[in-house]
């Protein structure tokens, strides 16, 4: 099973000299990339879970409705936000969409089990940090979802025998003949492999004149989008499961 997953998020406000923008074009980018991302589900037949950076949840009501009305997941990603934020900004994307958020993401957790639990998830998706070494650097530990009071820990998916993270860095730069090879090879050892991309990916940094570390251009904006397009292709051509998060869980 495979479970593809997407975080929504602005892309840091840091530019060259010279350039520059306000918050609300920001805000579009991350838009008009989302709904390229939904483009390519809907051409391939693919459903998956977006989770939408909480700051951002209020501001993005009319793509949050087109995202559920595709038939994807909606949950939400924590970026150091209190518990207070945290449900009020779920109670007003439930009030909108009339669906139950059930999930949430962290990069450096800062909610526990039990204040998760308090606000009403089911399950927790705790990532890990992606800089320049940290990608490649091999891991080892468990990839079984666990159950603690309540809530399910989804880990992040690693390949059993390169022992590399499924992070976004790894997606956006890995040769696809060699990423799809570790996605086979993970989805045999542990039945399913999470993956997980950011929306900020799929920009064109040379337009918007953003300041980013070399390696983060490196087959960003379409070429990123010829990825995705490839990757879902060969899902679809290989007859290979793919699952939101909330069906794959419970």
């Amino acid at each position: 099973m495979i479970l593809l997953t997407f975080n929504l998020i602005n892309h840091k406000k840091k530019f060259k000299k010279n350039f520059g923008i306000d918050d609300a074009e920001n805000l579009e980018i991350t838009l008009k990339n989302t709904e390229s991302i939904l483009r390519l589900l809907e051409l391939h037949n693919v459903l998956s879970t977006f989770f939408v950076e909480i700051s951002i949840a209020d501001n993005m009501h009319p793509l949050l409705k087109k995202i559920i009305g595709k038939g994807h997941e909606i949950a939400l990603y924590n970026h150091n936000s209190n518990a207070e934020d945290i449900a009020a900004a779920k109670q007003n994307v439930e009030d909108f969409t009339g669906k139950i958020i059930r999930g949430m993401r962290q990069k450096e957790p800062s909610l526990s089990v039990e204040e998760l639990k308090t606000l009403g998830f089911n399950y927790v998706s705790n990532i890990e940090n992606a800089h320049i070494l940290f990608p490649f650097k091999r891991l080892e530990r468990s990839t079984e979802i666990v159950e603690k009071n309540g809530i399910s820990i989804v880990p992040e998916s690693i390949s059993p025998y390169s022992q590399i993270p499924y992070n976004d860095f790894v997606f956006q730069v890995l040769p696809m003949t060699y990423y799809v090879n570790m996605v086979f090879e993970t989805i045999k050892n542990d039945d399913f492999v999470l993956i997980y991309m950011n929306s900020f990916q799929f920009t064109d940094f040379s337009k918007y004149g953003f300041e980013i570390p070399f390696y983060r251009k490196y087959n960003s904006g379409v070429k990123m989008t010829d990825k995705l397009d490839y990757f879902l292709s060969w899902i679809n051509e290989n007859e290979l499961a793919t699952s939101r998060m909330k069906d794959y869980i419970f």
